[in-house]
């Protein structure tokens, strides 16, 4: 280890360490005072706190490739000593936290001036973030835990801000219920790994597999677990009634919840599928149920004529294709879903206006067009000839490279009605270029898992996903190209309101959040129908 290096590794890792701490000091210094010249400081530093997570986060970066490199800087030794797991995937989710966080801030403290809920906005909004830092940077598995549990108690107050909206209260109270039956699986999923490697940091648990092996009983209902956990955290179905019905909360904290606290239930297998080997029942799960609600929530996005009610299943669609990717294996596409998704819904909600501009064009721009299809052949052709003479580029996995392929599809068959050729072949150009793209930062982001197997998954896995992708592919054509047949106008009428798949769970969450808060009988009968009608007044 060099002394120099190790030298300054220390305070770094400290400075990374007192940054959640003082988020933290900040919120509850925030919520006690009364004070308005006090308040607005609060809200300057917060905005500093978060410039200074970016820059502690990129020197910690700047060290990691330094030890992979060039030199023996002590960082993750120094990092192990004080609870922190500094390697690439924290780095890369520490900036994009602090980033999007820092946007967010920066919007809100304009967008609630002069509102009352501005007061207790600050204070909650910057526990999640603490929250959501702890569980990124943590080596240790039960301070994960309470970290998951503290992003969702603290979102929850912030979808309440406004309590006198009983529809905003019961949909809260929805997620909440929602959100304990997850805190109960991770917790239990966690003493499980702990029980079965005799330790709950999460290093000594990937070092410990060659030791007690990374196959048993246990492992495979802690793999259960967390896969169940991950699909109540993305509101995959038949669990996502809250997401849709949780649009009246203000707009900062809509871009939160979409743009940054959805994902952790990928994060959270991102960061522990080390401790398990190969293809596990977990992954099974997180197959059928995150590639079943990409397909219905896809479909369900392009039957939505409100801009709002499309951005929820958006999200919901785009959660079940990053599950559906690690259940295949594909950690690194996962991870890059992840971060441009947070991304593209942070600008989606906070440019809402301009969102719902350009939107527009699209919910009304009728049929595809037969020059749209014809490019959108070429441009499949083309990225599958790429493809087929890279395969590296998508790790091998034949299931990835037709993932990829549909998107640069999607994109090109997306192109408005009337657009010019000048502005077709710009966009098929640009489509074409997500491959290498994709390629390019496969290299980038690689790193953050370090060296690992590659998981395999096994014939059957193939076969469902394939299936999942081909039809897809087939009723989105179908919807696009006959949109006036008799028959498509009868699936988009089922896929319109998704199918009404969230019932069975709505129904019972919502008689025990209205007899929890006491909703009146008129209220509760008003929100029994299709979930997103509350939203639409917001």
């Amino acid at each position: 280890m060099n002394e120099s290096f190790s030298f300054l590794s220390i305070p770094v890792l400290i400075g990374w360490l007192l940054l959640p701490i003082s988020f933290f000091a900040v919120a509850v210094f925030s919520n006690w005072t009364r004070n308005p010249l006090k308040l607005r400081h609060c809200w300057r530093i917060s905005e500093g706190l978060l410039l200074a997570t970016l820059a502690i986060t990129g020197i910690v970066g700047v060290l990691l490739l330094l030890d992979a490199w060039l030199i023996d800087t002590g960082l993750p030794e120094q990092g192990a000593r004080l609870g922190l797991y500094p390697d690439a995937l924290a780095v890369w989710m520490g900036v994009m936290v602090a980033f999007i966080g820092w946007v967010i801030l920066r919007y809100a403290r304009d967008y609630l001036a002069g509102d009352p809920a501005r007061e207790t906005f600050l204070p909650w909004f910057l526990t999640t973030l603490a929250c959501v830092l702890l569980l990124v940077f943590t080596d240790h598995m039960l301070v994960l835990a309470g970290a998951w549990i503290g992003v969702s108690l603290a979102l929850h107050q912030l979808l309440t801000l406004y309590g006198d909206r009983p529809e905003a209260r019961l949909a809260a109270a929805q997620k909440f219920i929602a959100s304990r039956l997850g805190d109960v699986c991770v917790i239990t999923s966690v003493l499980l790994l702990w029980s079965h490697y005799g330790t709950f940091r999460l290093p000594e648990m990937i070092e410990g597999g060659a030791v007690v092996g990374q196959s048993s009983a246990t492992l495979t209902l802690a793999s259960v677990l967390l896969a169940v956990a991950a699909i109540l955290k993305c509101a995959q179905i038949p669990f996502h009634g809250w997401l849709l019905r949780v649009m009246e909360a203000p707009t900062p904290v809509s871009a939160l919840l979409h743009a940054g606290v959805i994902n952790l239930g990928g994060f959270l297998w991102l960061r522990l599928f080390p401790v398990f080997e190969g293809f596990t029942a977990g992954h099974a799960l997180l197959l059928v149920v995150g590639g079943g609600t990409a397909l219905i929530a896809v479909l369900t996005m392009m039957t939505q004529t409100s801009v709002k009610h499309a951005l929820a299943w958006s999200t919901i669609s785009q959660m079940g294709f990053m599950l559906f990717e690690i259940a295949l294996g594909a950690y690194v596409l996962a991870l890059l879903h992840l971060l441009a998704h947070s991304l593209y819904k942070a600008h989606s909600f906070l440019a809402s206006g301009r969102t719902v501009k350009v939107s527009a064009i699209s919910f009304h721009s009728g049929s595809a067009t037969g020059g749209n299809i014809m490019l959108a052949g070429a441009g499949a052709a083309l990225a599958t000839l790429i493809l087929w003479l890279w395969p590296d580029l998508v790790e091998g996995k034949s299931v990835l490279a037709g993932l990829l392929v549909l998107a640069v599809t999607s994109v090109i068959m997306g192109i408005p009605n009337g657009a010019s050729a000048k502005t077709r072949a710009l966009v098929m150009t640009m489509a074409l270029m997500l491959v290498p793209l994709y390629g390019a930062l496969h290299a980038v982001l690689g790193g953050a898992f370090g060296a690992h197997e590659a998981m395999v998954p096994p014939l059957e896995a193939s076969i469902v996903a394939w299936g999942i992708l081909i039809a897809l592919a087939l009723l989105s054509a179908l919807i696009l190209v006959a949109s006036r047949s008799r028959a498509v106008r009868v699936l988009q009428a089922r896929f319109s309101q998704g199918l009404r798949l969230e019932q069975p769970f709505e129904q019972i969450t919502r008689k025990l959040a209205s007899d929890a808060l006491n909703v009146p009988h008129k209220t509760r009968d008003h929100l029994s129908g299709y979930p997103a009608t509350a939203g639409e007044r917001s």
